[in-house]
């Protein structure tokens, strides 16, 4: 099977003959999974969510984040408990555009089904975006080879209310040509030991940062990263030291210094969640649907 990803209109949801399957394709097709004695079926679905209510992505026993909610209603919508696993997990505040998961059941739904029928129960921000049934050697976190997220900062002498929790605010004018300049070092495979949060559960700090490019949008920069994948407070922690630059704070050399360093302690303060959304996960061989930046009005997001 070739790489390829549907680039999905919101307006046709996933009615699209390339996406949609009926529940008889569903029964032959379907990728499955026996356990148990249980047919299982693994479905993919594309969720989109605005992080501010909400205390992150990973369930709590408060019960108030973005997992905790999904599974709620995937629940009720199918009158057994579902389990979801993500192919990133964010922090709270953060924004999900094309946050991609993975669960097994033993239900048969049409696309446009589980789409309608989970986001029926689901708050106003948060929402499906498609399904697509997935073989079942597909995980979302495993599966992914690499990770998309935009930070927004916007640049104003005073904050706007408007902008409140979707744009990190900086008032103090940012060098923009500084800062480019102070990402360069950070492109290529590099232990990240000092962007990483105390916190961080991975096993290794080695991570390799494909892009990170930064352009002026009148008063917004915005700030474009991939990466085969991201350590906790990862893109946040290179944000504030990216700030420190621009600010004038630390000279040119600082972040290679804080790389080089490879301990948290010489970093930067972590830079707010508010301007944080994953815009995109990318997986090779699987013809997964992408909800474009353009088609929802968020084209400054900058993926087409």
């Amino acid at each position: 099977m070739t790489s390829r990803q549907i680039r999905l209109d919101p307006a046709k949801q996933v009615s699209d003959s390339r996406v949609s399957a009926s529940a008889e394709s569903l029964e032959v097709d379907c990728a499955q999974s026996v356990t148990r004695g249980i047919v299982l079926n693994r479905i993919a679905l594309g969720i989109a969510y605005d992080g501010r209510p909400w205390q992150g992505w990973q369930k709590q026993p408060h019960g108030q984040t973005v997992q905790d909610t999904l599974e709620r209603a995937l629940q009720t919508f199918v009158g057994a408990p579902v389990s979801t696993v993500c192919a990133g997990r964010t922090d709270t505040g953060v924004h999900g555009l094309n946050q991609v998961v993975h669960l097994d059941t033993d239900v048969l739904r049409t696309p446009e089904s589980w789409v309608r029928g989970t986001n029926a129960h689901l708050p106003d921000s948060i929402s499906v975006q498609w399904a697509q049934v997935v073989p079942a050697e597909f995980h979302a976190r495993f599966s992914a080879t690499a990770r998309a997220y935009t930070y927004v900062i916007l640049n104003t002498r005073v904050r706007h209310p408007l902008w409140q929790g979707r744009a990190g605010w900086v008032f103090q004018p940012l060098n923009i040509d500084l800062m480019q300049q102070a990402a360069r070092c950070l492109l290529g495979e590099h232990d990240f030991s000092s962007f990483r949060s105390s916190q961080c559960q991975a096993k290794s700090p080695v991570r390799t940062l494909h892009q990170l490019d930064l352009t002026q949008q009148g008063p917004r920069i915005v700030v474009q990263l991939r990466a085969n994948a991201f350590l906790h407070h990862m893109v946040r922690n290179i944000l504030g030291a990216l700030v420190q630059v621009g600010q004038g704070r630390e000279s040119v050399d600082y972040v290679a210094q804080v790389l080089e360093a490879r301990d948290r302690t010489q970093g930067a303060p972590t830079f707010s969640p508010d301007g944080l959304y994953l815009t995109d996960v990318t997986y090779p061989g699987y013809a997964l649907p992408v909800v474009t930046t353009e088609a929802v009005g968020l084209d400054f997001l900058g993926i087409c």
